[in-house]
């Protein structure tokens, strides 16, 4: 019987095997087409990037040039490109535009940096230990809800106008943020890790650092990517308030002599920073978190 069956048996195991070559084939085939899709998917998203921003610039240059806005001045984009051009060569108030821009990024930087490392601490606390959580967070929903930008005469009133109360701010913006965000990442880990973990026989920091933190990096970086934009906006505000130098003072001091385009240089300075660090952010990520998506 086995040998009457060793034929059919064989023929069956030839047709799954080609069966599996042909799914295998299929499978690379679909592998290759969307990598040539992703491709062409990315370059159009680029081509359709530049031509909405090509689109938003010729629809300024046309509201500017009808004077849609009356007596108030819109400035062309070739003028912002002039005046553009005198911040960098002549510079502004004193000092170049790079300058300018270098004083903003230091302070955005150190203030973020030290909110960034602070609220990963203190989120992971809060998340392993209740009693730390008990004491810390009523403080946080109660200080949470006030806009940072109430506690720049504070800040002024006790620190000056020097750096300290800039990059003071920028850290009590930064640091909720981070901390919640730390926060739903520890709670989010999946218990089903954990109990793996536990089984395999892993202590409490193998486990915090094997399991919990990779789970959380990626709840941690979109933190700091929502708190890099919120430093920005703190810092801004501060350096209108009470600065000498910096890219928000440059705002404010450009509508004081009525400049309108040199508040666009200032305004879109601002902007090119901010999504260069925040590119440099995403960078980081991808080479910390390079699991993030694929789960």
């Amino acid at each position: 019987m086995s040998i009457r069956g060793g034929p059919a048996l064989g023929g069956i195991q030839s047709a799954q095997d080609q069966a599996d070559d042909a799914a295998l084939q299929a499978d690379a085939q679909l592998a290759d087409a969307a990598r040539g899709a992703g491709g062409d998917g990315r370059w159009r998203r680029r081509l359709v990037s530049v031509t909405v921003a090509a689109a938003l610039v010729a629809l300024w240059a046309i509201v500017a040039a009808l004077r849609v806005f009356g007596r108030a001045e819109l400035p062309t984009p070739l003028r912002v490109v002039h005046d553009f051009v005198h911040a960098v060569v002549q510079g502004y108030g004193g000092h170049s535009l790079l300058a300018q821009a270098q004083i903003s990024v230091e302070r955005v930087v150190v203030g973020f940096i030290a909110a960034a490392f602070l609220g990963v601490v203190v989120g992971m606390f809060m998340a392993i230990i209740p009693v730390v959580h008990d004491a810390i967070d009523p403080m946080l929903q109660f200080l949470r809800p006030i806009p940072p930008l109430a506690f720049i005469p504070l800040l002024v009133t006790w620190f000056g106008i020097g750096e300290l109360p800039k990059v003071l701010l920028i850290f009590f913006c930064t640091l909720p943020i981070v901390i919640l965000n730390t926060l739903s990442g520890v709670r989010g880990t999946q218990k089903s890790r954990l109990r793996v973990a536990q089984c395999l026989g892993a202590s409490r920091a193998q486990t915090l650092r094997h399991v919990i933190l990779p789970s959380v990096l990626p709840e941690v970086f979109t933190g700091m990517r929502v708190g890099l934009g919120v430093s920005w906006t703190c810092l801004v505000a501060a350096e209108m308030v009470a600065a000498s130098r910096g890219l928000g003072w440059m705002v404010l001091q450009a509508g004081h002599y009525l400049q309108s385009g040199m508040i666009f240089v200032a305004i879109i300075t601002i902007g090119v920073v901010g999504f260069l660090m925040d590119f440099a952010l995403r960078l980081i990520e991808q080479r910390v978190v390079p699991w993030k998506g694929k789960a």
